[in-house]
């Protein structure tokens, strides 16, 4: 027989209110507009959000600082999606921009032969 005692808590009384990833979110789930991913850098352009909520404050309080998408999840301790959601409301209204990725650069082909030559003259 299980004991139900009003004294025992099925959860931390220190964690705070409890708010389902949804509601943060409004129910989306994706993102409007533009597109990140894991390695997608951010940062804040110094205004703030209005009207929005304490998970928005959150994410723009860590990005005064560039950061990866992933960086910011960690940080904010929300879900990845969350995340995505939020700052693409963010970006949105203008309080984030979307710094570009530095994409690989080719190698040099003709310098990798020279090394390469120098390596077997050794």
């Amino acid at each position: 027989m299980i004991d139900n005692d009003d004294d025992e808590a099925w959860f931390d009384e220190d964690a705070g209110p409890l708010v389902r990833a949804y509601a943060v979110t409004r129910g989306r789930t994706k993102t409007s507009g533009t597109q990140l991913d894991l390695i997608t850098l951010v940062a804040a352009t110094g205004l703030q959000a209005q009207q929005l909520g304490p998970e928005h404050d959150s994410v723009l309080a860590v990005c005064v600082e560039q950061q990866s998408v992933a960086e910011v999840a960690a940080k904010v301790g929300l879900a990845l999606g969350v995340v995505k959601v939020l700052i693409s409301d963010l970006i949105e209204r203008n309080c984030l921009m979307v710094r570009s990725r530095q994409t690989a650069v080719e190698p040099d082909l003709e310098m990798m032969q020279k090394v390469l030559d120098g390596i077997r003259r050794l």
